[in-house]
């Protein structure tokens, strides 16, 4: 089943010499700040859907996407027609912030998106064209509506490389935002994973926000990630989100969602928040909004819109390319329900690689939501023996079921792993109590908007800016928390910790290099880069599905074997050229 072709006779010929030259003045010449290039030796010269050919004539299947800024993959014809008709029809092509009719077709099909909660009240700013710059306009957002500094992120956080985006994210360099624990279950930080985990993050949140002595004043605002991606594909659990809007707007925060590599269907929704049915206050979007071309905005609720003309601002916010190719894009994931058959796709594929690589040592979890997904790595000797059931691979949130694969027993094992087994508590549970995938009412999804009146017709305790009544930092009722816990959930006597083994980021650069040698191109990420990740087009076919998915299997146990052969040491992984031959079928 050819679903790629290798242009094999011109590798080392006249177009491999052009391809090896490019590499040699690109490394001269460029910043060492240098990335993806360093990983990913390729010279794209021509692209189509989920294919890249490179200038020495191989081809690969592109499953990074431009980082997920590829909804429709390379060069689709709907966009490329976008972009010809306002290249012929002579517009402007750079307008700063004046008005054009790209610029409202773009702001009407980005509205009709929208969650119901927002749409109807929204204002739109347009940024530099890049997504961490609309980070920065948001945070800036916040703090002007409120008149606070502060800002509550979250561990593992990846929102760009300015320094305020920077400085909410899990790699900040110094402590500029209060950090708060993101609910995960391989890595839980609390040893316990799934409901349990995502109520301790919850409860951890709310102490921090309504104990006087925490160190943490009443801050401008919370950001949040649905889905970390750089930060290993963690989806967050829907009720956590529902639980984080519930905090926020009882305690008049407003809630960032960044949805910069997650919306536009990514994940199985238009909007990831659309999971949970929760309405952010403000939403940061950036990547496929802009249909490949560089694009950027901040979509916010009306009664934060205090800004004085010019406070936020960028040369190259009127791109019109970029808003013609991001309205065609919209409309086509819209119209054609890409975002559902993302949700559809993602789950057949992450079963079918616990299928093929649950029995390897080497893989800790298969995870993610839609078509963001990733595959943890880990090393196969670690603290403590494989415990029983080491056949089958952990299965994240999107699974029926949290097995056991790649933990050693904790301190209080006791001779067992001590994995919390969604199975264990579901019996006999309230109906709901931990269906985290389940979606609100209509009256529970008015509950969770920050903009719906409270009982008592009260609206000021939402007015941002002005802090809870009568003074007291936290309105909130701890007897409303929506995680319902059956007796006995947190007696840590009977439900030992879960030490998953340690990450092994060299495992994943090996994997990365073996795909590329078979022809595909994946990311690494995650809090070690142990995570390779999958971030396919929305476009991509059942074929060629099947063709990543072969691909990826065979380079994970080629790398399984090659590490049970010769260990750490001797691991092909280290070999200098990454796809010395033409890529594979």
């Amino acid at each position: 089943m050819a679903v790629t072709e290798s242009l094999a006779e011109e590798a080392h010929g006249p177009a491999g010499a052009v391809h090896e030259g490019i590499l040699r003045r690109q490394s001269a010449r460029e910043s060492s700040a240098r990335t993806y290039a360093r990983a990913l030796p390729i010279v794209p010269v021509r692209a189509r859907g989920l294919t890249i050919e490179g200038a020495d004539g191989r081809r690969y299947l592109d499953c990074l996407s431009g980082a997920g800024t590829l909804a429709l993959g390379h060069n689709h014809p709907v966009v490329l027609a976008a972009v010809r008709q306002v290249l012929d029809s002579g517009a402007p092509l750079s307008v700063l912030d004046l008005a054009t009719p790209v610029k409202d077709a773009f702001i009407t099909e980005l509205f009709r998106t929208l969650p119901p909660g927002l749409a109807g009240r929204a204002r739109v700013q347009f940024c530099g064209p890049a997504g961490t710059d609309a980070v920065e306009a948001a945070l800036k957002l916040v703090r002007t509506a409120t008149g606070r500094c502060g800002v509550l992120a979250f561990t593992g956080a990846y929102h760009g490389m300015t320094a305020g985006a920077l400085a909410v994210s899990g790699g900040a360099p110094e402590v500029q935002a209060a950090r708060l624990p993101y609910p995960q279950d391989y890595r839980c930080p609390f040893g316990v994973g799934g409901p349990h985990g995502a109520e301790l993050a919850a409860r951890w949140t709310e102490s921090l926000l309504d104990d006087p002595k925490s160190g943490v004043p009443l801050p401008a605002g919370m950001i949040l990630e649905p889905v970390q991606g750089e930060g290993g594909v963690l989806p967050a659990p829907d009720d956590w989100l529902r639980r984080m809007r519930r905090l926020t707007a009882d305690r008049a925060i407003p809630l960032i969602a960044d949805e910069v590599q997650t919306g536009v269907g990514r994940t199985g929704a238009f909007w990831a928040v659309d999971h949970s049915g929760i309405t952010p206050d403000v939403m940061v979007l950036s990547k496929a909004i802009g249909g490949s071309l560089p694009l950027a905005v901040i979509v916010y609720r009306d009664d934060l819109d205090v800004w004085q003309p010019g406070a936020h601002a960028g040369t190259f916010r009127g791109n019109q390319l970029a808003m013609a190719a991001g309205t065609a894009t919209l409309a086509y994931v819209r119209e054609n329900g890409l975002a559902e058959r993302a949700g559809r796709l993602g789950t057949r594929m992450m079963e079918q690689l616990r299928a093929d690589l649950g029995g390897l040592a080497c893989v800790g979890e298969v995870r993610g939501r839609g078509l963001m997904i990733g595959l943890e790595l880990v090393e196969p000797e670690g603290t403590g023996e494989p415990a029983s059931g080491a056949g089958s691979a952990a299965v994240g949130r999107d699974g029926a079921e949290l097995l056991d694969h790649g933990f050693a027993a904790g301190p209080s094992g006791g001779g067992s792993h001590g994995a919390y087994d969604p199975r264990a508590t579901a019996s006999g549970r309230e109906p709901g109590a931990y269906d985290f995938g389940a979606a609100p009412s209509e009256g529970e999804r008015a509950a969770y908007d920050s903009g719906a009146v409270p009982s008592g017709g009260r609206r000021g305790a939402y007015a941002f800016g002005a802090g809870p009544s009568g003074g007291e930092r936290g309105a909130h009722d701890p007897g409303a928390a929506p995680f319902e816990m059956r007796p006995g959930a947190y007696d840590f006597d009977t439900m030992p910790a879960r030490t998953p083994r340690p990450a092994a980021p060299r495992l994943a650069a090996a994997v990365q290099r073996e795909c590329l040698r078979r022809g595909l191109i994946v990311e690494l990420g995650g809090r070690h880069s142990a995570v390779v990740r999958l971030l396919p087009p929305l476009t991509i076919s059942d074929e060629q599905t099947a063709a990543v998915l072969d691909r990826l299997a065979d380079a994970v146990a080629a790398v399984a074997r090659d590490e049970e052969r010769h260990g750490p040491q001797g691991a092909r992984g280290h070999d200098s050229d990454p796809c010395p031959g033409p890529g594979t079928d």
